[in-house]
Parts: C-alpha cells; sequence; structure tokens
C-alpha cells in the first residue's frame, strides 16, 4: 500500500524515539537503523489510517522486532570471535536518545548497555522502555502481551541487577576531560605507580575486536595489571602503527554519556576507549576497535570540529 505524505511523516517524526529505543535493546547502531527500517516496512504494509495510536502501534512492531533480533543474537554470540561489547555513540548522536533525567542518562551509559546484556530480552524491553523512556506499565504489558503486574515484577528484577555493585556517578564535559589528561599523563609516564593512584583495586580492561583487530577478550584483572596493560598500549612503536595504518591521534570525548578516548589515523576513527568512573577512581578500560562498529561514529567525528589533539603519535 502506498503511504501519504502524512503517514510518511508520521513515521518520520517517531524515527529518532524508536532508533534510541532500538539501540538501547540492542547495543548496536547498525543494527537499530536496520530495526527501525523494518518497522517503517511493517508500516508501509499496514493501513496507517485504521492505526489509532500510531506511537504505540509503532513502538509494539519495534521492540518485537528488537526481541527477536535479541533472541537470535544471544546464539550469534557464543560464535563471536572474542569479547562482544556495545557499539559507542559520540555526545550529541540523537540515537542516545532522552537525557533529562539522571535515570534516563545511565540507562545509556556504557557501563549499563554492557550490564543489560545480562538480562532475558524482556527484562531488557521493559527496563528500557520504563527506565529510559517512562512508559507506564500499563503500556508496557500491552506492548509484550503480558500482564501489568508481570510487567512491574519484570521491571523491579531488572533494575536491581542492573543496580548491584554500582554506584551512580555523574560526569559532566569538563570533568570527562580532566580525567582523560590525567589518565593520559600517567598512561604516557612509562611508569606504572601513577595509574596505579587513578584506578580502583578491582579495575579491568577489556576489549572487542571482532575478530578483525587485536584485543585482549579475556579482561585485565586488578589495578596493578591493567596498570601494566596501559603503560605498554601507549608506548610507541612501529608494529603498532603498522597494525593502525597510520599514526595515530589520541582525543578527549565523551561517550554514551562518559569519558572516553578516541584514537583517529587519517580522519577514521579506529578505537574508542570507554572508561567507567566511580568516586574511588577508574572502575573499566572497555575498548571497542571492531571496525564494524566504528563506522557510525567515524561518520560524526569526521563532520564535527573536536579541536586539536591531545596525543599524536601515540602508539
Amino acid at each position: 500500500m502506498a503511504l501519504t505524505m502524512n503517514d510518511v511523516d508520521r513515521f518520520e517524526a517517531s524515527r529518532p524515539r524508536l532508533e534510541a529505543i532500538a539501540y538501547r535493546l540492542l547495543g548496536s547502531a547498525s543494527e537499530a537503523e536496520d530495526a527501525v527500517q523494518e518497522t517503517y516496512l511493517r508500516w508501509q504494509a499496514a493501513d496507517p489510517g485504521r492505526i489509532e495510536v500510531p506511537e504505540a502501534w509503532l513502538t509494539k512492531v519495534l521492540t518485537n522486532l528488537c526481541l527477536n533480533q535479541l533472541t537470535s543474537a544471544r546464539a550469534r554470540r557464543e560464535t563471536y570471535v572474542g569479547q562482544w561489547l556495545p557499539e559507542p555513540l559520540l555526545a550529541g548522536d540523537p540515537m542516545l536518545g532522552p537525557a533529562d533525567t539522571a535515570e534516563q542518562r545511565e540507562s545509556v551509559s556504557y557501563a549499563v548497555l554492557v550490564l543489560l546484556e545480562r538480562l532475558s530480552p524482556n527484562e531488557r524491553a521493559v527496563y528500557v522502555l520504563r527506565e529510559a523512556f517512562d512508559y507506564p506499565h500499563r503500556e508496557i504489558a500491552e506492548i509484550l502481551d503480558i500482564s501489568e503486574a508481570s510487567s512491574q515484577q519484570i521491571f523491579h528484577r531488572a533494575r536491581k541487577h542492573v543496580a548491584d555493585g554500582r554506584v551512580r556517578t555523574e560526569i559532566d564535559e569538563a570533568a570527562a576531560r580532566r580525567i582523560i589528561d590525567e589518565f593520559l599523563t600517567a598512561a604516557t609516564s612509562g611508569r606504572t605507580e601513577p595509574l596505579v593512584k587513578l584506578l580502583t583495586q578491582d579495575a579491568i580492561a577489556i576489549g572487542d575486536g571482532g575478530g578483525k583487530v587485536p584485543a585482549r577478550a579475556k579482561a585485565f584483572e586488578g589495578a596493578l595489571a591493567v596498570a601494566k596493560f596501559m603503560r605498554g598500549l601507549f608506548k610507541p612503536s612501529k608494529a603498532k602503527r603498522a597494525l593502525l595504518g597510520g599514526s595515530p591521534e589520541v582525543y578527549a570525548t565523551t561517550a554514551n554519556g562518559g569519558p572516553a578516548v578516541v584514537v583517529v589515523v587519517d580522519g577514521r576513527v579506529v578505537g574508542v576507549m570507554c572508561l567507567e568512573v566511580t568516586p574511588e577512581g577508574i572502575a573499566a578500560f572497555r575498548s571497542q576497535v571492531n571496525p564494524d562498529k566504528l563506522e557510525r561514529v567515524t561518520r560524526r567525528w569526521t563532520a564535527a570540529d573536536h579541536g586539536e589533539p591531545l596525543l599524536s603519535d601515540a602508539f
């Protein structure tokens, strides 16, 4: 069925919200875009004129597409090479969605996206719709074909899983820049001690190369092990430059609301390291270096002004 311009406009008005929901559900910008496009095709095949509440209909279709995707993704990730980590998004990306409340900002933080991977698809959907988009349990129940009481129970269970062991820390852009500055100064000092002082005792470092770029799949654990790894990582060498395809530049930015290090070679983002910061220090470094998960970041990076690099010829 051919859509009227009004039908197309109604869908496009919902697209940013749908993409933000899909990203939180899937942890992948490219998969989120695909899910929203499939939702558009379903909208096109339906009779929009007979749909009383388009927003509710679109949300239900999208959420169920994402639930199917999550179920199949679990099987795919069993054969994924190395550690699977979410796709990071830079500050200002509309796919990050609403950021009016602390709960909304935290729900798209890189650390929480990693934790959401441990939830069942239904738990993840209820958590995202309620915590990030403030859907009432009555609407969530209709979207997922469950009872309102079940939605409430699932939400409390999911929220507890996500909250366990986490301390919420809000970081503004200036604070993120200071943290990155301190970290890079310590990492390039050639000494382990300054790094250890910045880390929590149980700090971890892990990376996702997707089998395409070398990355440590098993986490480095403990402040000393992480500090030694970072000291070695930021020691320049010809082998690293050859692997990266040129001389890397290092920038400080925010990704998913937290401090991040962006590594760029000839305008192409080759790595994003997201830092999880707590009052006790840096608790985690999660590095995305899989080129398939850096395409959107690279597009947005090249289209924006990002100032001078903090380091050149860093590796």
